[in-house]
């Protein structure tokens, strides 16, 4: 997996800080602190934990925590890794900031399949609008007298203007969308895993169910390019944070060697090391061996 993404235009922007914040319609939002400072990196080096963290507070949100809980997790994460960049991630075309109309690829946050592009950004931008230039030349961000914009405008010149947009500090993302989408990646998660691990006890029209129910959830999957290198090769453009992590999610649950499973002992999700293993440590595998002894001599007594 990680050679098949070895040339990748992955690099993403996290703040320093961040923070929920309500508009007047009480929605809650997460944005980047008013003194947060950007920082540039790869979630490619450390996918496999962001995509556990993903899982996890999904599972948070599926077994009903306390939606303070829940909320608090997700803001941990974007601390640790950035908003989603859900903006870009739903558009048929990350250059969508060049055309009057957006179109939308199906998703679990917005049911419109098109709308005017300025209503569309009211949905990231709910606390005051970036300062853009239009021209017959397309969309520009006007950045001017911001020193960390401009640095990070120059290092992304080769991405669309709405790429760079989403790491600009007026913008921000629902706390609720952010939570739904991790919900449907451990809802993923568990139907498959419910699916393979009860298969000979399920009926046809069971399976049937099962396969259904996974079936209405859709990938969103990267663009890419090809570059002339030492030969040419074959550049993924990840234009969100998002598709990111739902990419490397179905990986992971697709792979056969360090495929993405669910610990027999605590019920938590882990990277195997290998195809067989069905614990997440040594410790969860001896805590298990001794509450089946301890089961085993209870029933002897």
């Amino acid at each position: 997996m990680k050679h098949f993404f070895e040339h990748a235009n992955s690099h993403w922007v996290r703040y320093s800080d961040y923070e929920i914040t309500e508009d007047e319609n009480k929605v809650t939002y997460i944005n980047p602190a008013n003194d947060a400072i950007p920082e540039i990196y790869d979630p490619l080096k450390d996918v496999e934990n962001m995509v556990l963290d993903a899982v996890n507070i999904g599972q948070m949100s599926i077994g009903k925590r306390p939606k303070i809980d829940v909320e608090m997790a997700v803001l941990d994460f974007v601390k640790k890794y950035g908003l989603l960049g859900i903006m870009t991630a739903i558009p048929t075309t990350a250059e969508f900031m060049n055309y009057d109309t957006v179109y939308l690829t199906r998703n679990p946050v917005i049911d419109a399949d098109s709308m005017p592009t300025d209503k569309y950004m009211e949905y990231f931008f709910p606390f005051g609008q970036p300062d853009m230039i239009k021209s017959q030349n397309g969309v520009t961000l006007n950045i001017s007298g911001d020193v960390s914009m401009m640095a990070l405008t120059l290092t992304m010149s080769d991405r669309p203007v709405a790429f760079g947009a989403e790491f600009q500090k007026e913008y921000a993302e629902r706390i609720d969308w952010i939570i739904r989408i991790m919900r449907d990646l451990s809802f993923v998660f568990i139907t498959s895993f419910l699916y393979y691990n009860d298969f000979e006890k399920l009926s046809d029209s069971q399976k049937d169910i099962y396969r259904k129910s996974i079936a209405i959830f859709d990938g969103i999957a990267p663009t890419y390019h090809v570059e002339l290198l030492d030969t040419p090769t074959m550049v993924w453009d990840f234009n969100s944070l998002l598709t990111v992590i739902r990419t490397m999610f179905y990986l992971l649950l697709t792979d056969k060697k360090t495929p993405l499973r669910l610990c027999k002992h605590c019920q938590e999700p882990f990277i195997a090391s290998r195809p067989s293993a069905v614990f997440c440590s040594p410790a969860c595998k001896n805590r298990y061996n001794v509450y089946k002894s301890r089961g085993r001599n209870k029933g002897e007594e």
